[in-house]
């Protein structure tokens, strides 16, 4: 599904970043990701993870593929480096946690109601917008405000 997903996304525009989970962890996923040139850190000093196609953690089991495409090449790359350092620092420095802070927040939004009530689209579209707003007043009230003493 993801490289459909990434073609119905304009060429003109700019995908800086994919994120999924292990199930995505295919051929045809890292080359769609690596065809529309998407890295993992855009605008830092050239590292290991600038090469990253996307923080798509390898499966417990991978096996290194033919490098054949850039795809290949990303995704073995990041097999070798959660396999000299850790699953669990890949996924620090990759910045997958990102995926588990959008899953959590799309979980709020279902606790809000699974079903929208409009039928129309464009009633829809408020819809979600008010939710979202409920939503980030709701987190605001739960954030704190530091201040620098002294």
């Amino acid at each position: 599904m993801l490289p459909e997903l990434l073609g119905q996304i304009a060429p003109h525009h700019e995908v800086a970043r994919v994120t999924a989970d292990g199930a995505y962890d295919t051929r045809k996923c890292h080359d769609a990701i690596a065809e529309r040139g998407a890295t993992a850190f855009g605008g830092r000093p050239f590292h290991w993870k600038d090469r990253c196609s996307a923080s798509l953690p390898p499966r417990r089991n991978a096996r290194p593929w033919k490098p054949s495409t850039a795809g290949a090449v990303a995704r073995n790359e990041a097999l070798r480096v959660s396999s000299r350092f850790g699953r669990a620092l890949w996924r620090r420095w990759s910045g997958y946690h990102r995926r588990s802070r959008a899953e959590t927040k799309m979980q709020c939004m279902k606790l809000l109601g699974q079903r929208l009530m409009a039928r129309d689209f464009d009633r829809q579209v408020a819809e979600i917008h008010i939710r979202i707003t409920v939503l980030n007043g709701v987190t605001a009230l739960g954030t704190s405000i530091t201040k620098a003493m002294g």
